[in-house]
């Protein structure tokens, strides 16, 4: 007994049926162990399988995956940086370039530097890299403490190095650099002999905080001590790198102010003073 089914016609041409048979053997529908146009098209209609535009996906989607594939790169998670590549690449949506670089990215692994650094940290092994500065400097760099720490939206090397020249941090904290993950993609990283240090080179600051900013701070795990006095929080801190902490503290103006130690109360100073005369340029005569 053979079985009468009805027949349809699809007016397709050869390359649409060669994708017609690409997604037939895709997911599945075959006859025998041949993919099957008739078997997908009635998987379609009876709803095995769902269809859905491929050209609806927001740029705000497209950035916030495109971040948080480089975050994992940054990190050293190639494998799901890769995955969520390959699902962009699926997408209609995307720019050239930005098609251009995934597809690089994904032909071209992931250089093994990155899996050598966090196999030293791990290990506390002293190492040497090649880094290539904002101003496309080669520079060198012998580390003998490391750790990748994430700062506004990007990944850091934050690192001991024995070399301070060029370092612009005041001199207490001269061996402490770091290194932006994204500058070392053409590092040449060796092992290096000797001891690996317990951490960066650290100083205490002492900050006032008063206003609104003294009963909204939140203490942070660098703090020593949190205290209040006279009605202003007093909070003492470790901090490894004068950069970030302006990074942090200027932000608050009048209402954070560094007491001590003095290198870094200058520093501040320096700095608001350098703005003051930036902004008394544009001063009417």
């Amino acid at each position: 007994m053979t079985r009468k089914g009805q027949s349809i016609t699809l007016s397709i041409s050869e390359r649409d049926k060669q994708q017609l048979i690409e997604l037939a053997k895709e997911h599945g529908m075959t006859w025998g162990d041949e993919p099957n146009i008739s078997r997908l098209v009635k998987a379609i209609a009876q709803r095995e399988l769902k269809i859905e535009r491929n050209h609806d996906w927001s740029q705000d989607r497209i950035q916030a995956l495109q971040q948080a594939m480089k975050a994992l790169i940054d990190s050293g998670q190639t494998e799901p940086a890769t995955t969520i590549a390959q699902l962009l690449l699926e997408r209609s949506e995307l720019t050239l370039p930005l098609r251009q670089e995934l597809e690089q990215m994904i032909h071209q692994p992931i250089s093994a530097w990155r899996s050598q650094i966090d196999q030293f940290i791990r290990q506390e092994q002293p190492f040497q890299l090649a880094y290539r500065d904002a101003a496309d400097r080669l520079l060198t760099f012998s580390i003998r403490f490391a750790q990748v720490k994430f700062r506004e939206k990007r990944h850091y090397l934050e690192c001991w190095c024995e070399e301070t020249e060029g370092n612009h941090d005041i001199p207490a904290l001269h061996h402490n650099w770091t290194l932006r993950l994204d500058r070392i993609s053409e590092a040449a990283v060796s092992r290096l002999s000797g001891k690996w240090k317990s951490g960066l080179d650290t100083i205490e600051v002492e900050m006032q905080l008063s206003g609104g900013l003294a009963f909204a701070y939140q203490s942070r795990p660098a703090d020593r001590s949190v205290e209040w006095e006279s009605g202003i929080k007093i909070v003492k801190r470790q901090t490894s790198s004068t950069f970030w902490l302006l990074r942090e503290i200027l932000p608050y103006g009048k209402d954070c102010v560094i007491v001590a130690p003095d290198t870094v109360r200058d520093r501040v100073r320096s700095e608001i003073a350098a703005m003051f005369a930036e902004y008394n340029d544009f001063l009417p005569e």
